[in-house]
């Protein structure tokens, strides 16, 4: 199969995209790793708007996970002071191009103005319908399905729910990702190949695409790529081919 266009009716409802590389990018300038976070953010508004204009539903994107915390104090408040001005300086381009914004993670955790902005953006854009972006922030999937064992389990033990009620639909209600689809495509920058604990739940039929692109060149022609790859994928959700036909 010769692909070489996007097909809009074969497109992932729920794309997901580690943005990995800014280190490295930057490092490779001579740079400190701020300077390749903040040249990630031009990708980020690019690959957003792509999105949109493309028609998928919704995107997320893995922004700051739990493990980060762990990084340098340095690097940590760079990364907090740069999401607080980027919330505030797409915002705009949110509302221009009708996008709902979302948050999954342990919010809490961020420091009062990132969560205030966050806050803000989310509840004047909240009417937006034409795609939802998801900012995973201070988010780890093996957090997220802990929390959720623990609110099932009290629900349990409040006589609310029986244990042989419990099923699929269960679990993803008591998800951060309770409202979106399960993810179709996951997308990863910079060469390397691994989930790093983003959304083990919602990616077990997803497809995976890795490139060696690091994330602050990744731009619409590398995002076309993941998407056509997709499309030439077949999808069978543990059925045979001759099923699916």
């Amino acid at each position: 199969m010769n692909q070489t266009t996007i097909n809009k009716d074969n497109l992932p409802k729920h794309l997901a995209i580690i943005m990995d590389g800014n280190g490295r990018w930057a490092k490779q300038k001579g740079m400190l790793r701020a300077f390749g976070h903040e040249n990630g953010t031009k990708a980020v508004r690019e690959t957003v708007e792509s999105c949109a204009k493309m028609g998928i539903e919704c995107l997320t994107l893995y922004a700051f996970s739990t493990e980060n915390w762990n990084r340098p104090k340095l690097e940590v408040d760079t990364l907090m002071k740069l999401l607080v001005s980027s919330l505030k300086k797409e915002l705009p381009t949110l509302q221009e191009n009708d996008i709902k914004l979302n948050t999954i993670g342990n919010i809490e955790l961020l420091p009062e103005n990132a969560r205030k902005q966050l806050k803000e953006v989310i509840k004047l854009t909240k009417n937006n319908n034409r795609m939802t972006l998801t900012l995973a922030l201070s988010y780890g999937a093996r957090e997220e399905l802990i929390t959720a064992i623990k609110q099932i389990s009290k629900e349990v033990k409040e006589n609310k729910l029986e244990i042989d009620d419990i099923c699929e639909s269960t679990i993803n209600s008591h998800l951060y990702t309770q409202t979106l689809p399960d993810v179709d495509l996951v997308i990863r920058t910079s060469g390397e190949q691994r989930i790093s604990n983003f959304l083990l739940w919602q990616v077990a039929y997803a497809e995976f695409y890795f490139t060696d692109v690091l994330w602050p060149d990744f731009r619409e022609k590398d995002l076309n790529e993941a998407i056509i790859s997709y499309q030439k994928r077949e999808r069978r959700f543990g059925k045979t081919s001759e099923q699916i036909k």
